[in-house]
Parts: structure tokens; sequence; C-alpha cells
């Protein structure tokens, strides 16, 4: 019942004049005034290409984590973006059949759809959140490549609203959700995923954390002449 409560005040919501129709008709009213060939532009980068995108973004940050002389807490920070996108979709099940918000299309005449089919309820915004948890998890560990990630969400975040799939609403939840999750959780994870990176790092698989030219330490003079590996320290993972 409460379930039904909040949805039917979210739905009077999406319903009624607002800020939230009022950007949903000037954003989507541009696919109305955009050649074929944008339109359908938008609808591949809206669904696919964004998330391409972050996924080769992730490889470039990876290739660039193992030259670090901290490679095992860096590649970690890496590991921890799609699992704690992962884990943001998964919180978004329960909210969305709690609020039971209807797509923007089925409460409002004239929304121009890219894409049809879509069934489910639209609050919140799974691509947004995908694509905010994926960016904000990049920038816990490495800043360079979390800004262009973060910068590729909110591209998405404008995409959605756009083919007339979502309300802006539902994607700045997507927004709050995925960096909450990736945010909050991270102390967590990184605790628990660096012991593991540190170990691919010594094993056979240590290519995958370290490259081959960075992998050894360097040997200084130890008691009695005897040479010993250099141990380097973690530096900060947002550098």
């Amino acid at each position: 019942m409460a379930g039904l409560a909040v949805g039917h005040l979210v739905s009077e919501a999406g319903g009624g004049p607002g800020p939230d129709n009022s950007l949903l008709y000037d954003i989507n009213g541009l696919a109305k005034a955009a050649p074929n060939w944008l339109d359908r532009a938008v609808e591949f980068i809206g669904e696919y290409g964004i998330v391409l995108g972050l996924a080769v973004l992730m490889l470039c940050a990876w290739w660039s984590a193992r030259k670090r002389q901290d490679a095992p807490a860096a590649v970690a920070g890496l590991l921890w973006a799609p699992l704690a996108a992962g884990i943001a979709l998964l919180v978004n099940m329960p909210i969305r059949d709690f609020v039971k918000r209807p797509r923007p299309f089925v409460d409002h005449t004239g929304i121009e759809v890219l894409v049809k089919g879509k069934t489910d309820y639209s609050f919140v915004s799974d691509h947004a959140t995908l694509t905010m948890a994926l960016g904000v998890g990049l920038f816990v560990a490495n800043r360079k490549y979390g800004l262009v990630g973060i910068g590729l969400a909110f591209l998405e975040g404008f995409c959605r609203v756009y083919m007339g799939v979502h309300y802006p609403t539902d994607v700045v939840g997507g927004f709050a959700l995925g960096t909450a999750v990736a945010l909050l959780l991270a102390p967590l994870a990184m605790m628990l995923l660096t012991p593991l990176t540190r170990s691919v790092a010594e094993s056979r698989a240590g290519r995958l954390v370290r490259r081959s030219d960075n992998g050894v330490a360097p040997v200084v003079a130890g008691p009695q002449g005897r040479p010993e590996r250099q141990i380097p320290h973690d530096n900060d993972l947002a550098a």
C-alpha cells in the first residue's frame, strides 16, 4: 500500500505542470525537430554507446594503473567500479517496484519515443544509475579518467530524457543512487579488494595487476650486504 501511495504521488507530480515536465518537453522536443539520423545516433549512444565508451575508458585506466607504483591498490579501485554499478542496479530493483512510476510516454501525449517496448517502471533510471556508478567508481581509482566517466554519465542522462523514456528526476535519482553506492561502500570494497589484487600481483597472473617492467621492486643492500627488495608504499588512489 505504501508503494502504491508513493507511486501515485510521483505519478501526479509527473502528470501535472512543473519543472520536471517542462524539462521533459524541452529536451524531448529536440528529438522532434532533429533530423532522423541524429535521433538514431542518440538512440544508439543512449542505449549502448556510452556504456561501451565507459568500458573502453575502464580498459585505458587499467592499462595506466598497471604502470603505477601502487598498482595493486589502483587496480582494486578499478575493480570496484563495475561492482558498484552492479550493486546499485540491484538496489534500484526494489525502489522501482516500490515507487511504480510509469514511463513519461504513458502519462503524456506528444512525447517522441525513440526506443519502443519499454514496459517497466521509470523511476529510477537504470542507465543513469549504471553509468554514474561506473564514473564515480572510476574517479575513486583515477581522477582524470573518473572525470571523463562522470561526464559520460551526465550525457547518458540527457540522452534518456531526449529519447522520451525517462523524466529528468528519474535521471537525477539514478545519479544520486549510483554516486551513493560507489562512494559509501568504497572504503569497505578497497579493504577487501586490495589484498586480493596484491595476491594476484605476486602470482603467475601478476601482469593483470602490474606490468612486468614495473613488477620487480628495486633491490637495495640490507644488513651484512645482503640484497633486499624495497617494498613501495601505496600512494593516494586518487592521484
